[in-house]
């Protein structure tokens, strides 16, 4: 939840990203004692699809910043 609350801090500011953890805080309380089950964190996605995303959108703000970008072809490093 800490990057989660980070990178909300950053788009919108440091109160709604407070009240926003706060929430998702609430509702897994909420199903944890509904459900009686123990708190499972989220599992990260490092898949090759999210990667390949990440990679776009970096490539894309790149060159909205000016730099010219000859090939547009991505390998990920093995």
């Amino acid at each position: 939840m800490k990057g989660k609350y980070h990178k909300l801090a950053s788009r919108r500011g440091k109160k709604k990203a407070l009240v926003a953890i706060g929430h998702k805080i609430i509702v897994a309380a909420y199903f944890i004692i509904k459900n009686k089950e123990e708190y499972k964190e989220p599992v990260r996605r490092d898949d090759p699809m999210s990667k390949q995303l990440i990679a776009k959108s970096f490539l894309k703000r790149i060159k909205e910043l000016g730099f010219i970008i000859e090939e547009n072809h991505l390998v990920p490093a093995l």
